[in-house]
């Protein structure tokens, strides 16, 4: 009798703690801390823009202790060095770095996924076709493509191997076959029942993970979290600032003719009209979104800055100081346009073919020069039209000082002075002196530039200067 009542006895406990325990393991699960996940997309072409965004990304995650980090990719790939330094930084985080492609990770794409800890895509994703090409598609030199088949395949390798044991064999195999990422690259490879030579290599979403390059198919996110065994999680995310919008606009090449157009006109209407300011400040600030979004891109060096600022100064040195057009203005002409020019030109693409450099830089030169020649004839064009315009007519001084009041607005002798022959004191350009029976005037040039000690003729007068002509008689 005792036995069975304490038989009974057992068995309630029993069905209590069973009752008890899972309220009591939801309990606890409650009262740990979430695992801190951190994420940034990779959703356009490969470029210094997305390094920079990689950079901040990884560096942020570490400053806020993220157990992992999540790149979402869906990019047909970009160019080779950024990726480089990406697939770097990603091998030596000390995160452990999850891939999500939702759609595509092609050419540089591919790279940078195979480089991370696990990849995880999406049904219908493809992976792989890392064959460099140019921006126009076409399949550039062997170095370029040498100098990817083997950052792939050191990609692949930095995985390690995993240590298979049947029975009495062991065998290591790779976790990613540095055979298979070659072969996204190489179409000369062959792999026994994967690719065939003359193919290059892209894989689905199921063969990527039949061959180890996936560690599984998820739709989303959340999935993919929750078939990597991580459910109690906080999500955070990176957002792109202000900054990176305005930058990602300031180095389209259209921006940049803009910019160069903005920056040669403002010079030339500052000689134009000297001592008026705005077109000069408009150069200066020209000048600063040009330079300043390639310096933070890594696409300019300090030796292309020094080459522009040195040729704007022997301009203004020739201008201001030095008479005539000489070898001060010629050179600071040359190297304002070196300047822009290789300021657009990736230097990295002299270390694999110098002639696919050398088209580069002759690209870049044609966009500052055709820049440089619509931004001149827009010039000579405005300076005609604005200022006479009834808009801008406005800017001038109009209130009336008459004589009878006290006020004189010019020298009397100048309205006799019309007519008279005389030499150029200093160049014109337009603005400077001339020399008229002995005596020093200000004067303008009418038509063009006029030369130190080349004869004039006064054609009128105006408020502070004579008007002038160059003497053709």
């Amino acid at each position: 009798m005792h036995k069975n009542i304490f038989n009974l006895f057992i068995l309630i406990s029993l069905v209590s703690f069973a009752q008890i325990m899972p309220a009591w393991a939801e309990s606890e699960t409650d009262t740990i801390a979430p695992v801190l996940v951190y994420k940034f997309d990779i959703k356009e072409q490969i470029a210094p823009p997305i390094w920079r965004v990689t950079k901040q990304s990884l560096d942020e995650a570490k400053s806020i202790g993220a157990d992992y980090i999540i790149i979402h990719i869906n990019t047909y790939g970009g160019m080779v060095d950024a990726a480089d330094s990406i697939r770097t930084r990603i091998l030596n985080c000390p995160i452990p770095v999850m891939a999500f492609i939702d759609n595509q990770a092609i050419s540089a794409g591919a790279l940078i996924s195979i480089a991370c800890d696990s990849i995880y895509m999406r049904k219908g994703a493809s992976i792989g076709a890392a064959t460099v090409v140019s921006p126009q598609g076409d399949v550039v030199p062997d170095k370029f493509q040498s100098f990817m088949r083997s950052t792939m395949r050191a990609t692949a390798e930095s995985h390690g191997k995993d240590t298979i044991i049947h029975g009495n064999d062991t065998t290591l195999v790779w976790h990613r076959d540095p055979k298979i990422a070659e072969a996204m690259v190489d179409p000369r490879l062959q792999i026994e029942g994967i690719i065939d030579s003359g193919e290059v290599l892209t894989m689905t979403t199921k063969e990527a993970i039949q061959y180890g390059y996936c560690e599984g198919e998820a739709e989303n996110i959340k999935e993919m979290l929750e078939k990597a065994g991580i459910h109690n999680y906080e999500l955070r995310e990176y957002i792109k600032t202000p900054l990176e919008a305005i930058i990602g606009f300031l180095i389209n090449p259209v921006f940049h003719g803009l910019l160069i157009m903005i920056i040669v006109g403002g010079i030339y209407f500052e000689l134009q009209t000297p001592g008026v300011g705005f077109p000069l400040i408009a150069s200066i600030i020209a000048a600063v979104l040009y330079f300043a979004p390639l310096y933070l891109e890594g696409l300019v060096e300090n030796w292309e800055l020094v080459l522009f600022i040195a040729g704007i100064i022997l301009i203004t040195l020739e201008v201001f100081v030095i008479p005539g057009f000489g070898i001060a203005g010629v050179s600071g002409v040359i190297l304002v346009i070196t300047g822009l020019s290789l300021s657009l030109v990736d230097n990295i693409v002299f270390q694999f073919d110098i002639m696919l450099g050398i088209k580069a830089v002759i690209k870049a030169f044609a966009l500052v020069i055709f820049s440089i020649m619509i931004s001149f004839i827009l010039s000579l064009y405005l300076s005609k039209k604005l200022f006479t315009s009834k808009t801008f007519s406005n800017l001038a001084l109009s209130t009336v000082q008459n004589i009878s009041d006290g006020f004189i607005s010019v020298d009397s002798r100048q309205k006799s002075l019309i007519g008279k022959k005389g030499t150029a004191a200093t160049i014109l350009r337009p603005s400077g002196k001339v020399e008229i029976e002995n005596e020093i005037f200000d004067a303008r040039a009418e038509i063009g530039y006029i030369d130190r000690g080349e004869p004039i003729i006064v054609i009128k007068d105006g408020t502070t200067q004579l008007y002038v002509i160059k003497d053709e008689k």
